[in-house]
């Protein structure tokens, strides 16, 4: 490979590398393990033949996911060191852990009971789960992963969701905690307080747009809280407070017609994920009830 070309791959790789990181974080919990998964993965490019590779995006997501799924197996066999290891980490829900070991929550999350229950899921359905459900990668792709038909992983893949949607009923304490964070992360969009929406953003938050939103000007993937307050500064003090589904979340709204509904997901006192809905379909099929 010449220089040049060696070269323009990394500056490819380094492109795609806050979502390789965001899926390493997602599946295996641990910022660490995320860094090497992703390093082990540029090692696995450097050293391919990239003429073969179609597909960069599907590519890497493939390698990675392979590499976070070995790496959870082998945490299997050892659940000992993985005790120690993780729950100092998993403990800080209060905004950062301790440098540099940062919890990334998974999406959806409401503190350490999710976290707790994707651990007890096995390596599997964990991997389809977290591909399938946030990042939208398709059972197709997921299939030879994990070594299953796609029927399988699909099943799988619901399993995990019944698991982790049961772990996750608010209690009337998380409602008002989730309350508290979406009003200030709202008023701080409306009042023009750059600063102050940062903060209230997990450094390495996941924005996703449904294809209607991206339509309207959202970015259909932003990754870590920078590029998302660049999207979000002055837009989301338009929404308004609501329950979505029963959970405190946010809509836009012109005259009695919701335009975008606002899911958020917590880690601690920030917000770890926001979904940006606004297909007409995907809405319809939500509770909304407006509350301030």
């Amino acid at each position: 490979m010449t220089v040049n070309a060696q070269r323009s791959l990394a500056e490819q790789f380094e492109a795609r590398r806050p979502r390789l990181q965001a899926i390493a974080h997602r599946m295996l919990g641990c910022s660490g393990d995320a860094e090497d998964a992703v390093q082990e993965t540029w090692l696995r490019l450097d050293r391919s033949d990239t003429d073969e590779v179609r597909n960069l995006d599907a590519w890497l997501t493939t390698v990675v996911a392979r590499i976070s799924l070995s790496i959870l197996r082998a945490r299997r066999s050892r659940p000992e060191e993985v005790t120690d290891a993780r729950l100092p980490e998993t403990a800080h829900e209060g905004g950062e852990a301790a440098d540099p070991e940062r919890e990334a929550l998974l999406a959806d999350s409401v503190g350490l009971a999710l976290v707790v229950v994707l651990d007890t899921l096995g390596p599997a359905e964990r991997l389809s789960f977290v591909l399938h459900d946030l990042f939208d990668v398709p059972f197709d792709q997921i299939a030879p992963i994990i070594e299953r038909s796609p029927v399988a992983a699909r099943q799988l893949a619901s399993r995990a969701r019944r698991r982790v949607q049961g772990a996750q009923a608010p209690s009337s304490a998380d409602q008002r905690r989730r309350h508290e964070v979406v009003a200030a992360f709202l008023a701080a969009s409306r009042g023009g307080d750059f600063e102050a929406l940062l903060a209230m953003l997990d450094p390495d938050v996941i924005l996703r747009a449904d294809q209607n939103a991206a339509r309207m000007g959202a970015p259909a993937e932003a990754f870590g809280s920078v590029e998302a307050a660049q999207f979000l500064f002055g837009r989301a003090g338009g929404a308004r407070l609501a329950l979505v589904d029963g959970v405190v979340g946010a809509v836009w709204i012109r005259g009695e017609r919701p335009l975008a509904v606002f899911r958020f997901m917590l880690a601690g006192d920030r917000i770890a994920g926001i979904d940006l809905i606004a297909e007409q379909s995907r809405m319809a099929e939500l509770d909304l009830k407006i509350i301030a």
